[in-house]
């Protein structure tokens, strides 16, 4: 679950399963004091796959999900990394240490944390140029780079193509879910 709408739509499935008194929230659900069998998790998979979703049942996979998260809202949100590195941010939204985070990511994804931001970024950078409400300035301020030329940098790195060549094609189909962002390997 990677914004509002997710975490509304898994707390509807669950209401309709009979789970009302599930917590959700981004990336993650929980079930007060209740034990739930086999059958009924796999009720709750059955009912959420076709909507886009997947039950993590793995704790390291788990634990990918929420450094995902973390950095999906970090591209969206009111957080900034003005003062703060990508590191420290991470270890302390998951109050574990980074260098064992990086390293299950790293192993997991086949990609650091590092790449994985930097391509959730520029797909960020792609819906914005796409909306055509900020300049390449505004952009670069609101998601951390240091100078527009800094964005448009990284995202020619990306992408092969700058900013303005991507927004002169105007296409949707150039962009991803945040949440469906893969790294080539």
């Amino acid at each position: 679950m990677v914004c509002d709408r997710c975490v509304l739509v898994i707390k509807n499935t669950l209401k309709k399963l009979g789970y009302a008194s599930a917590t959700v929230t981004m990336g993650e659900v929980s079930f007060k004091a209740q034990q739930l069998s086999e059958l009924k998790i796999d009720q709750i998979r059955q009912a959420i796959e076709p909507l886009g979703f997947e039950l993590v049942s793995s704790k390291k996979r788990a634990l990918i999900e929420r450094i995902k998260t973390s950095l999906i809202a970090l591209t969206h949100g009111d957080k900034y990394l003005d003062n703060i590195r990508l590191s420290d941010y991470i270890a302390k939204q998951l109050k574990q240490d980074y260098s064992s985070l990086s390293h299950l990511f790293s192993s997991i994804e086949g990609v650091t944390i590092e790449k994985y931001y930097i391509q959730l970024k520029v797909e960020r950078i792609k819906e914005l140029l796409v909306y055509d409400e900020f300049s390449q300035t505004e952009i670069a301020w609101q998601l951390g780079y240091s100078s527009p030329a800094h964005l448009s940098t990284q995202f020619k790195q990306v992408t092969g193509m700058t900013p303005s060549a991507f927004k002169k094609l105007n296409s949707h189909q150039q962009r991803r879910p945040l949440d469906k962002v893969k790294i080539p390997r």
